[in-house]
């Protein structure tokens, strides 16, 4: 079984808790409150900050020419495309790139970022796939399994993102990660290691469930 496959078999709980949570159905429906995604978006765009710097990382880390070149084609797919549309979409509401990137970062954004950062500064590049792979990979999964329900339809709101992540070429890109991932895998995963592998992958799919969940709580009001 490839490596992926295997670590989504092993963390299928915390797998389905992510792609399949209450924001991304409520953004498939087109039923998720504005202000939901709007801090999402916001929090997101400072995320991909984050996560362009760990792809930096990536080409310190790799061990070869062509490791590196997966490294900065990540790097320029978050700098030049993803970030790119995020200003597009916040631009329709009003939101202006200066405003978002000034924004503070929430609890949930820190702590998810800090933590794929801190995975591939203490291990190799494999420790640094296996934290990024469910924010690449679920993010396809989840684009394609809304695209095949029709959720991209005129009236979402939500459409362009849909569309975005459901496109050939964020498909390719994420089928090109996990070849790489696979690839690096085939190298230097041994037995004795799988389990600090599948902990940082559960570890990340948890904190995804919690970036969505985040982007929910904004219509939570605080106790008096």
């Amino acid at each position: 079984m490839r490596l992926f496959e295997r670590l989504k078999t092993h963390a299928a709980e915390q797998w389905a808790d992510y792609t399949q949570h209450d924001f991304v159905e409520q953004l498939g429906k087109g039923e998720l409150p504005l202000e939901c995604f709007k801090h999402y978006l916001v929090q997101d765009y400072l995320f991909l900050i984050q996560f362009a710097r760990a792809y930096a990382l990536g080409i310190y880390k790799s061990p070869t020419v062509a490791d590196m070149r997966h490294s900065l084609e990540g790097v320029k797919a978050i700098l030049d495309v993803e970030l790119e549309l995020h200003i597009e979409i916040c631009e329709r509401w009003g939101m202006q790139r200066q405003d978002i990137e000034q924004a503070p970062e929430d609890t949930p954004t820190m702590a998810y970022t800090r933590f794929v950062l801190d995975a591939g500064m203490a291990g190799d590049l494999l420790d640094l796939q296996a934290a990024l792979a469910p924010c690449i990979i679920g993010y396809a999964e989840i684009g394609k399994r809304l695209h095949t329900m029709g959720c991209d339809k005129p009236d979402n709101p939500y459409q362009r993102w849909i569309q975005e992540y459901a496109s050939e070429g964020y498909q390719e890109l994420a089928e090109g990660f996990e070849a790489w991932f696979e690839g690096t895998a085939a190298n230097v995963l041994t037995d004795h290691r799988y389990p600090r592998v599948l902990s940082l992958f559960e570890k990340a799919c948890r904190l995804e469930s919690d970036f969505w969940q985040m982007g929910l709580n904004v219509l939570q009001k605080p106790e008096i």
